[in-house]
């Protein structure tokens, strides 16, 4: 936001070119009184420290292996039937939609292109993204936020306990290493379902529907010589998995007030995830493909 014209037309120079400094300091104090504003920026700052925390305790985690474990089947096999049915219906819509829109142009043998390029590149990562922050995220905000409530954390501290290597780094380190996995399962059974919808609504054989996919996935990466979309879609869900184990873990260690502090953490875990996923998604796929 500028200061209007007239005003700067009507200023000595040096005043012109202070004014707009001056309009901006002015509007980040203004900022600075709103609570929820501060609020903002403090919750930010400790997710923050949080995740510079656990980065530095990440060769914990072979002593934390028992744990890891166990997030890793909480995150991955009681979540697996959830991302496979989404998954599997968002490749059918995804190609159901096109499909229709290019068999208007007698296109619709395009179909596996489209829908194995969108699974891969973003659909996919997003998807599992999604359903981690509202099954896991939730789950972790929650745990560590009755913990926060009943004084535990307080105990491990009188322990001697490092809270952050003994429950944050192995939840980060899991969902980090799941989400991938569960991504390339998600994009495999999309592409399967949209190419069942091909088949028996579009009119397009399977066998060529599969041939188009795969071509769409021929073309191989800068780095790394696997196809572009599928690890640009990888590198993604290994970002958003620890932008969603942070976040909720950051939302469950501060959460105070008793049952209706830790709802209101779980909430806040699972709508920061989510934004934090759909920003992040931006960024990195003008990184990857600019």
């Amino acid at each position: 936001m500028t200061p209007p014209a007239h005003l700067l037309a009507a200023s000595p120079g040096w005043l012109a070119d202070a004014l707009p400094f001056a309009f901006a300091a002015g509007l980040v104090y203004v900022l600075l009184q709103a609570a929820w504003f501060r609020a903002t920026v403090v919750e930010m700052g400790s997710t923050l420290e949080l995740a510079a925390a656990t980065a530095l305790r990440l060769h914990h985690l072979p002593r934390r292996s028992r744990w890891l474990m166990e997030q890793l089947f909480a995150a991955g096999v009681r979540n697996l039937h959830v991302v496979l049915l989404v998954g599997l219906f968002m490749g059918m819509i995804v190609s159901l939609q096109t499909g229709i829109e290019l068999s208007r142009f007698g296109q619709q043998d395009q179909i596996g292109t489209i829908v194995a390029a969108s699974m891969t590149r973003e659909m996919g990562p997003f998807i599992t993204s999604v359903v981690l922050a509202a099954t896991t995220g939730s789950a972790l905000a929650a745990e560590l936020g009755t913990m926060s409530v009943s004084d535990e954390l307080s105990a491990l501290e009188v322990m001697s306990v490092d809270r952050t290597s003994f429950l944050v780094v192995p939840r980060v380190a899991a969902l980090m290493i799941i989400a991938p996995v569960l991504t390339v399962l998600c994009d495999t059974i999309g592409i399967i379902g949209g190419g069942f919808v091909a088949s028996s609504q579009l009119g397009v054989p399977m066998a060529q529907y599969t041939e188009t996919a795969l071509d769409a996935l021929q073309e191989k990466g800068a780095l790394i010589p696997v196809p572009m979309d599928v690890y640009s879609g990888l590198f993604k869900s290994i970002i958003f998995g620890g932008l969603i184990a942070i976040i909720s873990c950051a939302s469950g260690l501060v959460a105070r007030g008793g049952a209706l502090g830790v709802g209101r953490a779980t909430s806040r875990a699972v709508r920061d995830s989510i934004i934090a996923v759909i920003v992040a998604n931006y960024f990195l796929t003008w990184f990857l493909y600019r």
